[in-house]
């Protein structure tokens, strides 16, 4: 996961909504990941690690930059690439190779402009089996958040490679140019991790953890802005050989105020089932 300055005119650094987050928290058991297997580890080119979740049987989202080699930006073999869903304490869900994939037309890997690169850090991988299993379930695609908005963030990162970990609620504390800046704890490995927000009592993906950076003195972390892509890269690899399964985006949620809270506030739990 790539490390940057970023500079924001109108982050509240001082502002109480900095510090409503909830701790990041391991999933130890089997019934801590239930309803969250669809969030899994991607074992990419026997180097690198990332996050990766399903938004159909077949296709997994995930950050562009994990598919090129960190050192040359030459892209790993579809083939090196394995999804490893609901991976925790050395077992797996489900296990799939990827059979071909999709990068945003718009991501440059070389490119100079982080806020542009991390607005378009999005690929699309398509498994080479559908997974079929009732405690697998695909999460489905809602649009950007406001700022201001509670989100929540499922990942897998270096220091805690077998197994995920939740954040209930961290804030989407700016909007730049497409790309999110939020104080979600992400850290190497967690780049592909989804992005939710709860709507009407289910999570629906957001956006994707690009990086992890620094605001002045203050970690944030860097997400994709989604919306902006899914739908034409949806589009594109369907017409290719009707492999794909389309996603479509749900309205913008309803958000819950909490009593005395901050506008916009919301539970983030796990989904049921």
């Amino acid at each position: 996961m790539t490390r940057i300055l970023v500079a924001l005119v109108s982050l509240w650094f001082a502002h109480p909504a900095w510090a409503e987050t909830s701790p990041l928290q391991a999933m130890m058991t089997g019934n801590d990941s239930k309803g969250w297997e669809g969030v899994g580890r991607l074992n990419i080119g026997g180097e690198v690690m990332c996050t990766g979740s399903l938004i159909s049987e077949t296709l997994v989202l995930t950050a562009a930059h994990c598919l090129f080699k960190p050192g040359t930006g030459e892209r790993y073999a579809d083939s090196s690439i394995e999804f490893l869903a609901g991976w925790r304490g050395g077992r797996a869900s489900a296990y799939r190779s990827v059979r071909r994939s999709l990068v945003n037309p718009k991501y440059d890997f070389h490119g100079a402009d982080t806020t542009r690169r991390v607005s378009h850090d999005i690929a699309i991988l398509e498994l080479d089996q559908p997974i079929r299993k009732s405690s697998v379930t695909p999460f489905e695609i809602g649009e950007r958040p406001r700022k201001g908005a509670e989100v929540g963030v499922v990942s897998y990162a270096k220091d805690r490679a077998e197994r995920p970990s939740i954040q209930e609620t961290c804030k989407v504390l700016a909007r730049q140019r497409g790309a999110l800046v939020l104080n979600c704890d992400v850290d190497r490995g967690s780049s592909g991790s989804p992005v939710f927000v709860l709507e009407a009592g289910e999570v629906r993906i957001v956006s994707v953890v690009s990086a992890k950076a620094h605001a002045g003195d203050l970690p944030v972390s860097l997400a994709t802005g989604l919306q902006d892509a899914i739908d034409g890269m949806l589009a594109e690899i369907a017409t290719t050989d009707g492999m794909f399964t389309h996603v479509q985006a749900k309205p913008l949620p309803q958000v819950v105020k909490r009593e005395g809270g901050a506008a916009g506030s919301a539970k983030f739990v796990r989904p049921d089932g």
